[in-house]
């Protein structure tokens, strides 16, 4: 941890509805903010660890500013793309808001040549999701 950065307030406390760290996910508080940290691969084969964070930050009655943290993420396919359009359309309905954290250039690319980056607008650092 770097000087003057804040220590991320851990969300899976026992009875917060967030399901414990996993080799793809983990869920924390950061400020005001859910943070979902994604990493490795996301695709049919991790959806089942990484949807219950998704879900769960999603549901979160406060804050409504979710954070979906892919800094970390290797490779994203369709499946795992669906997984995240349905989790900021759960975030909406909710009443909050989505930002997303993206500095993987191949998962760029597959933002834009989607069209999601239009609806995601990844900054490169997490201190810039954050901002108000």
């Amino acid at each position: 941890m770097q000087q003057g950065e804040q220590r991320p307030e851990q969300a899976s406390r026992p009875g917060d509805g967030v399901p414990p760290p996993t080799p793809y996910a983990r869920t924390h508080r950061r400020g005001g903010a859910v943070v979902v940290e994604l990493r490795g691969e996301i695709d049919l084969g991790s959806a089942g660890q990484v949807d219950p964070h998704l879900t769960a930050a999603a549901l979160w009655p406060q804050p409504l500013l979710v954070v979906l943290d892919l800094g970390a993420v290797e490779f994203i396919d369709c499946y795992g793309l669906s997984l995240l359009v349905r989790a900021r359309h759960q975030v909406l309905d909710n009443g909050g808001r989505v930002r997303m954290v993206c500095v993987h250039r191949p998962t760029r690319k597959l933002l834009a040549l989607t069209g999601l980056d239009g609806l995601f607008h990844p900054v490169r650092t997490l201190d810039e999701a954050l901002l108000p």
